[in-house]
């Protein structure tokens, strides 16, 4: 594929039409604290073996909520969330998160309007990854996602950059100099596109 920038990537991507099967922002539940273990679990793992453990989380838990997580023993939820890698270095960041995000912010809602990058970075077990996923699809910011896909598909197009914000910042640029272009596609929503927009990398990418 050939582009100049983020914005002709984009276009050539929505002509493949690879979002048709998936949800609106193409991560399932968005907005929820679902979002926010589904992220720290699929870290070096298939994202099929998270939903593995997520379906079995909410068989025996119900829905995922930050107050449940936060009372879990870690050999216990090490058990729940077995399918993914690390699984009981995952249940001790997760369990450490919630009660960071129950001490700082008080509840999920007061974390989602309020917490920033710099807050997830701090925490143990969050890098850049995976903190723009919890901002983009959790807390619904205008955040573009970049990952491993993101850097394949642009280093095969001639693409290359020193570190992850920079590749963050070069797909974001392109998007917000033609916003008046492609808006209506994604109703004047930014953080819309930017989901999207990584959605259809990945999906780009798996194929």
């Amino acid at each position: 594929m050939e582009f100049s920038n983020s914005y002709e990537l984009l276009i050539l991507l929505r002509e493949k039409n690879l979002l048709k099967n998936s949800p609106k922002y193409w991560w399932p539940n968005v907005g929820t604290f679902e979002v926010v273990v589904g992220a720290i679990l699929t870290q070096n793992t298939k994202w099929e073996n998270v939903q593995k453990a997520l379906n079995k989380w909410k068989i025996e838990n119900g829905e995922l909520r930050v107050e449940v997580v936060a009372s879990f023993d870690v050999s216990y939820l090490a058990e729940i969330i077995k399918p993914v890698g690390f699984y009981n270095q995952k249940a001790k960041r997760l369990i450490a998160l919630s009660r960071n995000i129950l001490r700082d912010f008080g509840n999920f809602e007061s974390f989602s309007e309020n917490v920033d990058r710099e807050w997830l970075l701090n925490q143990k077990g969050i890098g850049f990854e995976t903190a723009d996923s919890i901002l983009c699809y959790a807390c619904f910011r205008e955040v573009m996602v970049v990952d491993a896909y993101t850097k394949r598909l642009l280093k095969k197009s001639g693409y290359e950059f020193e570190s992850y914000d920079e590749m963050k910042e070069w797909c974001e640029r392109g998007i917000l100099e033609n916003w008046d272009k492609i808006k209506s596609f994604y109703e004047d929503d930014l953080n819309l596109c930017f989901a999207r927009f990584h959605g259809k990398i990945v999906e780009f990418m798996k194929k």
